[in-house]
């Protein structure tokens, strides 16, 4: 049935072909997977273990708006859920214990397709189900040597999207490194200003132990039948490209919106179908990775972008019959603030722009004015008042209904509901504000503090006093680093810090430069050898805690996960003599052995961040952890999960070994079945209370 593949797009049948080309005709594209059916894995409506506390994010509706599909960790893990938007009866769709990361209802209301984790690790498969727990199947992902992402449904229903990350290919050995057969882009490796520094391959160690070059097999995004009635239909292959999601198909079926390329360096693509010909591409924010949608009369695109620009703003494009563009013109920004999220209403006519202000959210409705002829516009913007500080997600619900996920220093994650003109309403499965915690220890609402670096930058930060001090009693103090970099430090309740806090011991959570939500140079400012400016703003901020907090400056510790991992090693060998202790999670601590170990994806998008392992090879070394690690003086607890392809977890066991081996105490924690994140309720609970024992040892609060 291959040769006659159905365009599920428009539903007509058509010759396009979904496997990989005739010699010569292109490059090699990953193979359209079928779907394969899977035992029934409905579970009971009351999850065998359930959390009191829990929390219920990424919410996807029917057509009606009247039930939702969502993701919840009441048994425990991530899980998929459904159920009404205004009743308790849920029930859990899949039981199986991989984690769960996407959820998208498709418009007919047949299917519900999903993206799990198997095992926590990085490794990724698309499933859906149908809405009644029945006919579960794996649409991508079957082969545990590559990944599958979910990309957009098409409109009619038929089909949903699915990008393949095909596995990394030996290539032939030439000088004895590793060498990619494949050219770079050449507007990959260019050095603009935006982007100093950019690789296109992973990096594997040769036999003479300097890095080499290990390509990945590329990715190929597919329309797949969740039926598997039709063959799937190949909609786009980039064989050098880190990510590549389908984010939107035009009402019309003849142009696809893809989002592509490295952090920092995203772009979003209008393809033709027909032909896979490209007809326009503009640089867009990081983030959200739902960057836009076509009007209903796929005239115009709707595009969350911040091409020449500090901050993302609203973009609409006017498009030709042939899908390239006749023009763009900015239709909603704001001064100092990034519009986050934008969705598009169920008439595909109002948008939901959600802005990101200093870490909080502000969610505006505007009515949207596309018309041949004559330039896009909006209508005033409607605020809607948000019960809590941070908005992560807003679907469509039906006719004039939304779904929000919200979070806020005082709850757990959770899902409300709203019809337009009437307050917004908590789903009834969602988190009571009062469940966020046992009783007797309300969640502490943190204070944005401001500060300047030493070279004059801006800086900010959360800090959250432990409660039952004096105002100016000093504290002891663990300075929390998040991850990314481009990360943000939200004002959202973190169980870990609730954790740290109960132990008497303030947080003070940064962003240093290179973190989000502050503006495109703000974001770029720990380009290359800016990292070092990046790891002074990790003491000049535990100096404001000092002088601002106030903090105890015998008594001050340093953490962080991830990104924030790297600095706590670094910080912990830069500022020998800052901090008493240190917790490092899933940390690089050498990046030349990260780059050898990482996912192709992540390398790809990295040497953007960090330096090209070759051409910047001084640079990674200068930058590395392990390079300075005789001046550790600090006791250090290193965590990591088991199956953590992000940052491999060799990059704690080095650091720790080498710690161990200069005589300082230091130990490693190594969470079973989990990857980059912590999913897992069980493994959360221990890396919690573990940090926290370890934190109050060597801070000794009084």
């Amino acid at each position: 049935m291959a040769a006659d593949a159905r365009n599920h797009v428009t539903g007509e049948y058509s010759t396009l072909p979904s496997h990989a080309p005739a010699p010569g005709q292109g490059p090699a594209r990953t193979a359209a997977p079928a779907p394969m059916a899977l035992p029934e894995a409905e579970g009971p409506r009351d999850a065998v273990t359930r959390l009191h506390a829990h929390g219920c994010w990424y919410p996807s509706a029917d057509p009606e708006g009247t039930q939702v599909a969502f993701i919840c960790d009441r048994g425990g893990v991530p899980q998929l859920w459904s159920g009404p938007v205004d009743g308790e009866g849920i029930r859990l769709l899949d039981s199986s214990p991989d984690p769960v990361k996407e959820v998208s209802w498709s418009p007919d209301g047949r299917w519900i397709a999903y993206t799990t984790a198997p095992g926590g690790g990085e490794h990724s498969r698309v499933l859906c189900v149908r809405p009644d727990g029945t006919g579960r199947r794996l649409l991508a992902g079957a082969d545990p040597e590559t990944s599958a992402y979910l990309g957009c449904w098409a409109h009619g229903g038929s089909a949903v999207a699915v990008t393949l990350a095909a596995p990394a290919t030996a290539r032939s050995q030439a000088d004895g490194l590793w060498q990619s057969a494949d050219a770079a882009p050449a507007h990959w490796t260019a050095r603009d200003g935006r982007a100093t520094l950019l690789g296109t391959t992973v990096y594997a160690m040769g036999p003479d132990g300097t890095p080499a070059t290990r390509p990945g097999g590329g990715l190929s995004a597919y329309l797949i039948d969740p039926h598997g009635l039709a063959s799937p239909v190949l909609l786009a292959t980039e064989p050098d490209a880190p990510t590549l999601r389908v984010c939107d198909l035009s009402p019309d079926g003849r142009l696809a919106l893809l989002r592509r390329g490295p952090r920092g360096r995203r772009e979003a693509v209008v393809r033709r179908v027909s032909d896979t010909a490209t007809t326009f591409t503009l640089p867009v924010a990081d983030g959200d990775p739902w960057i836009g949608r076509f009007s209903p009369d796929s005239r115009t695109l709707w595009l969350r972008s911040d091409a020449g620009r500090e901050y993302a703003a609203l973009f609409a494009v006017a498009l030709g019959p042939d899908g390239t563009a006749d023009g763009r013109t900015v239709v909603a920004e704001r001064e100092d603030s990034d519009l986050e999220l934008l969705t598009m209403a169920h008439d595909g006519r109002t948008a939901v722009l959600a802005w990101n202000v200093r870490g909080a959210s502000e969610l505006d409705v505007v009515e949207t004015s596309p018309g041949p002829g004559a330039a896009a516009t909006t209508g005033p913007a409607r605020p809607v008042p948000l019960p809590h500080e941070v908005v992560t997600r807003v679907a469509a619900a039906g006719a004039g209904r939304l779904l929000l996920a919200l979070s806020g220093s005082q709850r757990r994650p959770g899902v409300w509901w709203a019809h337009e003109g009437v307050s917004l309403l908590r789903t009834p499965w969602s988190s009571r504000d009062e469940d966020a915690v046992p009783p007797g220890r309300p969640p502490v609402r943190p204070v944005l503090t401001r500060l300047t670096a030493r070279d004059g930058l801006a800086l900010s930060g959360w800090y959250y006093r432990a409660p039952g001090r004096a105002p100016n009693e000093p504290a002891p103090c663990v300075i929390h680093l998040h991850g990314g970099p481009e990360d943000q430090e939200r004002p959202v309740f973190d169980p870990l810090y609730h954790e740290l806090l109960g132990r008497g011991l303030d947080v003070f959570a940064p962003d240093v430069r290179g973190s989000g939500g502050h503006g495109r140079t703000f974001v770029d400012a720990d380009l290359g050898t800016g990292r070092f400016a990046a790891l002074d703003d990790v003491a000049d901020c535990a100096a404001h805690a000092v002088t601002a907090g106030p903090a105890d400056p015998t008594r001050l510790a340093v953490m962080g996960r991830s990104y924030g991992g790297y600095l706590t090693f670094a910080s912990l060998v830069w500022h020998p003599d800052l901090f008493r202790t240190g917790v490092a999670v899933c940390g690089m601590s050498d990046l030349l052995t990260f780059f050898a170990g990482t996912e192709p994806w992540i390398a790809e998008s990295a040497a953007h961040k960090y330096g090209h392992p070759e051409r910047d090879r001084e640079l990674l070394h200068a930058l590395s952890p392990m390079s300075r690690v005789d001046a550790l003086r600090a006791p250090l607890l290193a965590v990591h999960g088991e199956h953590d392809t992000n940052v491999p977890l060799g990059e704690s066991e080095q650091f720790v070994r080498a710690a161990r081996e200069h005589g300082v105490p230091a130990e490693l924690l190594v969470l079973r079945d989990e990857g980059h994140d912590f999913l897992r309720a069980d493994n959360r609970r221990l890396f919690r209370r573990a940090a926290a024992d370890w934190m109050e040892r060597h801070l000794h609060p009084s």
